[in-house]
Order: structure tokens, then C-alpha cells, then sequence
């Protein structure tokens, strides 16, 4: 421990409530294995501690989330930059050592190794503040959308025991008057009892819109049924709560939504990404957040390599050619493009000539979105490179 060496790689296996560091040499002989709480005091002592040991120090993490955002922000004030090694790498290099045993400090071994052998791992960046902000929110809203997907579906289950005319009638993700409908009547005879005139003036003056026809409508699926089910006076006051909690939680998302657009319109380029067809503030949101430093990215196809839009060979022998779908690549990146390219083959213009180019040369819907994706990644690549804004015609090169 004494003797300072030339350089060692440091794997650190991140956890929430601790970190465990190893360090490996040159020869791959662990030379310093250490538990670390996640606290800044710990952090700062290890890597003082590491620092000591060699003239060069190299990182590695298994985690680059929030668990370990203080450790990362430490190793960037020491000017340290740490690369990315997959779990699932790690997971298969740990068979390829002796013993079955699975501990953190073999695993902070094993990533240290792992770094120690190959040097084509992703360097891990603290993102800028932008970055961090918009990451936050645009979780925070996927959070609260699914909440409401689960409240839709839970409204219409109950409602469908009671009412089930009425669940028919009425799409429940997009119609608000609906909802506020069922903050005050949810049976049959309610809506029979209060009558079109009255319903279509209580709806009015809660700012519904059409309300002629919401009351038009839940007045003829009214009719339609005169049973009294069982549990009706319980399904109709739980029906009741989920209507309100779900205007509610939509004005939540509508608030956030605007925090968002704002947050997104301060990146120096955010008006060349909404200048795609497709992409919106909420979707270039989550580009920034997803594709992060973009200097990372070689050309075009690297970046549509990172969201699985480019497909890769699975040869042997005489099969050749085999090109199948990747197994790695960013969820969120390709979700991005592959939603942006399903809304911009709706309308006319470049990006449907191209969609339905694909599919007149047989590729089914999926294959031509992909393709058209993967031709949107390098436009957005050009326009980013070349700090301009997107024109359906292209532009003409003068000397």
C-alpha cells in the first residue's frame, strides 16, 4: 500500500446506501478493496485514499443514476472521469473468474477488471444543470401519466358494473366533460332524475364544452338501462372520487407540461429540434435528456446505434447476411424517434413521402417507421452539427 504505482483502474459497485471500491494493476492483481458509505465525507476519503496509490487512476461505475450522483459529482471536482460498465457486462465477465460467490467486492473486482481489459466504455459525464432539470421533470410527468392510465382504466372497470352503457358512450383518457359529468351523477336513475335541461346547464357552467351533447348523450345511455345492479350506491361514490381525482391530476400534468416547455426552450438549440416534423417540446425534452452531450456521437450513425435503430449481424459460417434487431441500445432514445417519426408520417410532406416509399417497397408499418427513423436520426444529426433549422426543401450548396 505504500509503494506508488504507476497507474490502477478503480471499479465501484454503487449502491443507495453504500459503494464498494476495488482497485486492480497493471498485471490485474487487486491491490485495494474498501467499503464506502454514500456520504460525502466517505467519498472524499476513498478517493483521496486511491489517488495516493498511483500516478494515474482510472473509474469505473456499474450505475450512473441518482444513487450515485453524489459520487459522481465528487470525481468531477477532482477532475476524475469515469466510464459506464453495463450490469450485464459485469454479470457475464464475473463467470469468466474462479468462484461462484456474489459479493460487492467481487463485483467492484470484476469491474475493475473488466475496465482494466477494455477501453471502448462510455466516459460518465455529470450532466449540466439544464440537463439534470429536464430530466427530472420529464420522469416526474412519465410518473404521473401512468398513475392516470391506471385511474382510467380503474374508473371504467367500476364503472362498466354499474353503468355500462354509460362506459360505452364516453372516451374516458380524452373527454373532461365526461369526467365532470360523474363528479355528480353516476347511475341511471340520477341522470334520468335531473333531465337534459337541468344536466346541460350544470355542465355549462363548469365550462364543459358540447355540453348539449355529453348531456345528450348520458341521457340516452340512461334510458337504456333501468336495473339497479348490486353495489351501485359504493361503485357510483368510488366512480366519483377517480373523476376527481383524474381532472385533477390532468391539470397537474397540463402545469407541468408548461414547466417543461419552458425549462426546453432555454437550450441554445431547442428551436432547431422542434423544427423537425414530429418533435414537440415535450419529445425534445426527452431527446436532450436521453441523447445527452451530443459531441459524444461520431456521426449520425453512432447516435442512431445508441437507439437501436440500426440493426447488427448474426454470422456463422456460411450464414451470412443474418441482420437482427440490437439488444443494447437506449429505450428512451429510440422511443423519441420512433414516436416522432410515427406523427410525422401523418402528414403530407418529406417525411410521409418517405413512409410510403418504404411501404411500397414492401416493408410492413413497423419496418417502414423504423426505416424513417433511422432517416430522421441523421437530418437531426446534419442540423444540430450544422446549427440550422429544418425546410422541407433541401438546401442548395453555393460556393
Amino acid at each position: 500500500m505504500t509503494e506508488r504505482r504507476t497507474r490502477i483502474w478503480v471499479g465501484i459497485d454503487a449502491g443507495k446506501g453504500h459503494h464498494w471500491a476495488a482497485a486492480v494493476d497493471e498485471l490485474g492483481f487487486q491491490v485495494w478493496s474498501k467499503k464506502i458509505d454514500n456520504d460525502e465525507a466517505a467519498i472524499l476519503e476513498a478517493i483521496a485514499e486511491a489517488l495516493a496509490m498511483a500516478e494515474a487512476v482510472d473509474w469505473a461505475i456499474d450505475l450512473s443514476g441518482t444513487a450515485s450522483a453524489l459520487l459522481l459529482a465528487l470525481l468531477a471536482s477532482h477532475g476524475q472521469k469515469p466510464v459506464y460498465v453495463p450490469g450485464r457486462t459485469v454479470n457475464r465477465m464475473a463467470g469468466a473468474y474462479r468462484g461462484e460467490a456474489k459479493t460487492d467486492a467481487r463485483d467492484a473486482f470484476v469491474i475493475a477488471e473488466t475496465s482494466r481489459v477494455r477501453r471502448d466504455f462510455a466516459a460518465v459525464d455529470v450532466p449540466a444543470q439544464l440537463v439534470s432539470d429536464l430530466a427530472l421533470l420529464v420522469a416526474h410527468r412519465a410518473d404521473l401519466v401512468a398513475d392516470r392510465v391506471r385511474m382510467v382504466n380503474r374508473l371504467r372497470d367500476v364503472l362498466t358494473g354499474i353503468f355500462p352503457a354509460l362506459e360505452r358512450a364516453f372516451d374516458w383518457s380524452a373527454s373532461k366533460g365526461a369526467l365532470t359529468l360523474l363528479t355528480h351523477r353516476q347511475t341511471p336513475a340520477g341522470i334520468r332524475r335531473l333531465g337534459r335541461s337541468r344536466l346541460e346547464s350544470w355542465l355549462r357552467k363548469r365550462g364543459v364544452r358540447s355540453a348539449d351533447k355529453v348531456a345528450a348523450t348520458a341521457l340516452e345511455a340512461a334510458e337504456a338501462q333501468h336495473t339497479v345492479l348490486p353495489g351501485e350506491s359504493v361503485a357510483a361514490s368510488i366512480v366519483a372520487d377517480l373523476a376527481t381525482q383524474l381532472i385533477a391530476l390532468d391539470e397537474r400534468i397540463s402545469g407541468l407540461d408548461k414547466q417543461i416547455k419552458e425549462t426546453f426552450h432555454t437550450h441554445p438549440q431547442a428551436h432547431i429540434i422542434e423544427s423537425m416534423p414530429g418533435i414537440g417540446p415535450i419529445l425534445g425534452a426527452e431527446f436532450v435528456v436521453a441523447a445527452g452531450d451530443l459531441s459524444a456521437y461520431a456521426d449520425a450513425g453512432r447516435l442512431a446505434s445508441a437507439a437501436g435503430l440500426v440493426p447488427v449481424p448474426r454470422d456463422s459460417g456460411r450464414r451470412t447476411g443474418n441482420l437482427h434487431r440490437p439488444k443494447r441500445y437506449s429505450r428512451r432514445l429510440r422511443r423519441v424517434f420512433y414516436l416522432s417519426a410515427q406523427t410525422s408520417a401523418i402528414k403530407d410532406g418529406p417525411n410521409r413521402d418517405y413512409y410510403l416509399k418504404k411501404r411500397s417497397e414492401g416493408l410492413k408499418h413497423v419496418q417502414a417507421l423504423i426505416a424513417l427513423a433511422r432517416r430522421r436520426v441523421s437530418v437531426l444529426w446534419a442540423l444540430l452539427r450544422d446549427n440550422r433549422v429544418f425546410t422541407p426543401d433541401p438546401v442548395t450548396q453555393t460556393a
